[in-house]
């Protein structure tokens, strides 16, 4: 099993960073990719961004491109999500998901973290 725990959520105004980081732990070997997602209040969840193995390519949704940046340190076992510029519509759970290839949708991962709660406020 592989366990992921995210960490680095918090209040915020408009315009602030925050960076999120997860950490995996247990049998890390078969994951390949790494992603965020967020969900809303009375939302879906939504593809946030996503990193492969060796953090050479990344993904991005629409709405967070220019602003988000995935990394990932293979040495730590984690995964971060800078978040610049932050809106209110940016408010959501953000939850660290991990599987063996990367996935740009909301589902499909195969191991999920229990979510950071970001709120930003205008």
């Amino acid at each position: 099993q592989v366990q992921l725990v995210e960490s680095g959520g918090g209040l915020v105004q408009a315009g602030d960073s925050l960076r999120l980081s997860c950490e995996a732990s247990g049998r890390t070997f078969g994951v390949n990719a790494m992603g965020w997602i967020r969900q809303a209040p009375g939302k879906e969840r939504e593809f946030v961004a996503a990193v492969t193995r060796s953090g050479g390519d990344t993904y991005y949704a629409d709405s967070v491109k220019g602003r988000f940046t995935i990394s990932r340190d293979n040495a730590k076992n984690t995964v971060y999500l800078q978040m610049n510029s932050l809106k209110p519509e940016d408010t959501a759970v953000y939850y660290c998901a991990g599987g063996r290839t990367v996935q740009v949708t909301s589902y499909g991962y195969d191991y999920w973290g229990q979510g950071t709660q970001v709120t930003v406020s205008s």
